[in-house]
């Protein structure tokens, strides 16, 4: 008997996750991560080729609600010379109580927007009330899906975007203009965007640190979304060693960050430092800041159960207005 399963492409998702529901979404799956009650390992990974390109696996279960499947990813960074996004990626959701294939999804904009809607989630937590003020240093897709995301959950009066290339910065600028009319500019250097800011959002390829901790100011929230290599850092270490750090998982944290690893290695703190995961924040399980003059961080890794959670939200969407394509295996 084959197999029937529902294929789903990038722009039908976008049609069907708002990124308020992706944000509570991703809400619950960090808390019931947290809570135990999510069967994940640390992500394996493979180098590929000469140019270490990254081949990642994510499996995760749930059991209430039963949610079963996997994300593949790579991340190639010559892939811009191809025509093709660096960051690709596939979602399968399974059926959890036969194993057979329920769904195939295009990951790479779940990718894109999940990882938007947990940091919407961190600054919702760890913010100081009354953030308005957001620096973004990288200007492709993640500086774009975080815009939308961070608007969502908090009141934005000024964005601003710095990355390496003029030409990028002012056409992130001239793209997503109508999300901040009159109020998001593109600066010349990182720190002019850094400085004054309430949230920074760290979102580049980075292998080394692309903001100073003296740029930093007492209250800002700082969200780092890039080095996810246990080589890779793109955190000022004496900004990491001065914050209360929080992670999505300790586990992922302890094993794949560049900003914790060697930050531990190098003597500068040690695993204590991590104040708690974000899901332990959000269940009240572990302390957010303790004051309007902390500096907080969040280490963002990525997590397979926040795949398999909005690809999940996407297929009973879809099931429910007759979405996607239905084939056989």
């Amino acid at each position: 008997m084959p197999q029937r399963f529902r294929l789903l492409n990038e722009a039908q998702i976008k049609a069907l996750v708002p990124m308020d529901d992706l944000i509570q979404a991703m809400e619950d799956a960090l808390a019931r991560f947290s809570a135990g009650d999510v069967l994940q390992p640390v992500r394996t990974v493979l180098s590929v080729g000469p140019t270490k390109a990254f081949f990642g696996v994510m499996p995760a279960y749930t059991p209430q609600p039963a949610r079963l499947g996997a994300k593949l990813v790579t991340v190639f960074n010559q892939n811009e010379s191809r025509g093709l996004p660096s960051h690709l990626a596939t979602i399968l959701l399974l059926d959890p109580d036969t194993g057979a294939l329920v769904a195939l999804l295009d990951g790479r904009y779940i990718t894109e927007a999940r990882t938007a809607a947990v940091s919407a989630v961190s600054a919702r937590h760890l913010a100081r009330a009354g953030a308005s003020t957001l620096a973004i240093i990288g200007s492709g897709v993640q500086a774009r899906s975080h815009l939308e995301a961070l608007k969502a959950v908090r009141a934005l009066e000024e964005a601003r975007v710095w990355s390496p290339r003029r030409a990028s910065r002012e056409r992130f600028v001239g793209e997503m203009a109508a999300h901040l009319p009159g109020r998001l500019h593109a600066v010349d250097r990182a720190e002019d965007a850094v400085r004054g800011a309430d949230i920074v959002v760290l979102v580049t390829s980075s292998p080394t640190p692309v903001i100073e901790d003296a740029w930093v100011s007492p209250g800002t929230h700082v969200i780092s979304v890039g080095a996810c290599r246990p080589d890779q850092r793109e955190m000022d270490p004496a900004l990491v060693a001065r914050a209360r750090l929080y992670v999505d998982s300790r586990a992922a944290a302890l094993v794949e960050s560049g900003d914790v690893v060697m930050g531990m290695r190098e003597g500068r703190f040690n695993e204590a430092h991590i104040v708690g995961e974000l899901g332990q924040v959000v269940l009240g399980r572990a302390p957010g800041r303790s004051s309007d003059g902390d500096v907080t961080v969040f280490k963002s890794l990525g997590m397979a159960v926040e795949d398999v959670v909005a690809a999940d939200l996407a297929l009973r969407k879809a099931i429910e207005t007759g979405g996607g394509v239905e084939l056989s295996l």
